[in-house]
């Protein structure tokens, strides 16, 4: 093992792999040998079951299917608004110089901070919850995204205008093809921050979704309940999240280059 040496895909799914066996034999070994007491942890097995009937009696699938809305729903109206924006500000640095003050103050803001706000402006009905998405991955996808397109290298853009670009195709053809892949990456982490910002808005004022259920089970002690809902969101963000690295490959094959 050396360092920044590359690894195959199957090594790299084998130790993958590898840490999940692990973490479940050290979880095993731990509420299975005692150390911890089904109150404060569940065991694997415990907690199987706990899924089990939370999708066959409870209708956990249901809850599933309105948070994975939710968060859809808010994200791509956030991306929607920032990935024009953002290009605009890295290519115009007089629209980042009016911007960049107000968004960067702005992402330090934490989006749980505006849920009292919200709910009195909104109610506590889904706009509420997509508007807490909105926030929590707006402002960090236009800075990131203006930070993208304003870092393509100067002499691409000295080339263009040597050949006879004019600004409006300087932007379509050079800034945006170049930045386009870290974009896609850049969408792919806010993606997953988008998760945690759901599960915030769910615990308050919901009825369905995966945090209104864990509030429940919190309330009944019920640990087994709880982390298969934490699992499941592990799962759904792991799978998008491989899903958006295959689409990033399909649609930009040059960024391998």
């Amino acid at each position: 093992m050396k360092p920044l040496q590359p690894v195959s895909a199957s090594a790299r799914a084998l130790y993958g792999v590898s840490f999940f066996v692990l973490f479940v034999a050290v979880w095993s070994a731990a509420t299975f040998g005692g150390f911890v007491p089904p109150l404060f942890l569940a065991s694997p097995l415990a907690m199987v079951g706990e899924g089990a009937n939370l999708l066959i009696h409870h209708g956990f699938v249901f809850d599933i299917a309105v948070t994975v809305w939710r968060v859809v729903g808010g994200f791509i109206l956030a991306a929607a608004i920032a990935l024009p924006l953002g290009v605009m500000m890295g290519a115009y640095k007089p629209i980042e110089a009016f911007f960049e003050p107000f968004v960067s103050f702005a992402r330090y803001l934490p989006a749980s901070a505006f849920i009292p706000l919200l709910i009195l402006w909104a109610g506590i009905g889904e706009t509420q919850k997509l508007l807490v998405i909105f926030i929590g991955s707006f402002f960090q996808l236009v800075l990131m995204i203006a930070v993208a397109v304003g870092g393509v290298r100067r002499d691409l853009v000295d080339a263009a205008y040597t050949l006879g670009a004019s600004d409006r195709s300087l932007v379509t053809r050079v800034l945006l093809p170049n930045a386009a892949p870290e974009i896609a990456e850049i969408l792919r982490m806010v993606l997953g921050w988008a998760w945690t910002y759901v599960i915030v808005a769910e615990l308050i004022g919901s009825s369905s979704g995966i945090g209104h259920m864990i509030t429940d089970s919190q309330a009944l002690l019920n640990t087994g309940q709880i982390i298969f809902g934490i699992i499941v969101i592990g799962i759904i963000g792991l799978i998008s999240d491989f899903l958006f690295k295959a689409a990033n490959e399909r649609l930009f094959p040059w960024a391998r280059l």
